[in-house]
Order: structure tokens, then sequence, then C-alpha cells
């Protein structure tokens, strides 16, 4: 059997040499619980990478309260303020449909502020 036959156990050798495991993110990453995988090539070294993560559309994300964005507020410091934790941005940024914090910190533009997506809200 191949690496690319079974793309596991060359990913978990490949982790196992760089002392790392498959949990290679913590519960707060955006990249939590998502697959890690190889990419192997003959005669050459293998490459990691994590697979892609897959977003649940903005309107199954269970809203809590919407914000309308203020000139100088940036995502982080919204995240901060609503979600406890500055690093969190990307839970907007997932919960709004935006690839980045920049579409979102606009003036004016209201901002959805969810639970964290596959919880669900009262209905």
């Amino acid at each position: 059997m191949t690496a690319l036959s079974d793309p596991n156990a060359a990913l978990q050798a490949l982790l196992r040499s760089a002392g790392l495991s498959q949990a290679a993110f913590p519960p707060t990453s955006r990249y939590h619980g998502v697959e890690l995988a190889a990419f192997e090539r003959p005669g050459e070294a293998a490459v990691a990478y994590v697979r892609r993560r897959f977003i649940a559309p903005p309107e199954q994300f269970a809203l809590l309260q919407e914000y309308r964005v203020a000139a100088g507020d940036r995502l982080d410091l919204i995240a901060a303020h609503f979600l406890g934790e500055p690093d969190q941005f990307w839970r907007i940024c997932d919960a709004n449909g935006a690839l980045t914090p920049e579409e979102l910190e606009q003036p004016g533009a209201v901002v959805r502020i969810t639970l964290p997506q596959g919880i669900p809200g009262a209905q």
C-alpha cells in the first residue's frame, strides 16, 4: 500500500517525525477539528497540510445581536468586546460570510454577532 492509498498512515508518520499529533490546533482555533493530510511525490519529502475548512451559510448561525460598525472599529476589538477574545474575530467573519476582517470594518456596516457554528439558538 502506497502513502497515497493510505494517506492517514503517511500523515501519522510525518506528524510523528515532526513531533506533532493529529490534534495540531487548540479548541479556539478556526482549524480545530479540521483534518490534517500529507501530499507526497515519489522521491520527495512529504508535505503536511490542513484540509479545506467548510463553513455553514451565515443564516445558519444563531444570531445573538447585531452591531453597527463605527469609524475606527476593528474586528479584533469587536470580537474582544462581544466574544471576550480578540483572536476570535474569525468567528464574526464566518457568521457574516466575510473572508477578511476588512470586509466588515466599514463604518455603518451591520455585523452579526452569533453563537459558534453548529450551536443552535433559542427557537
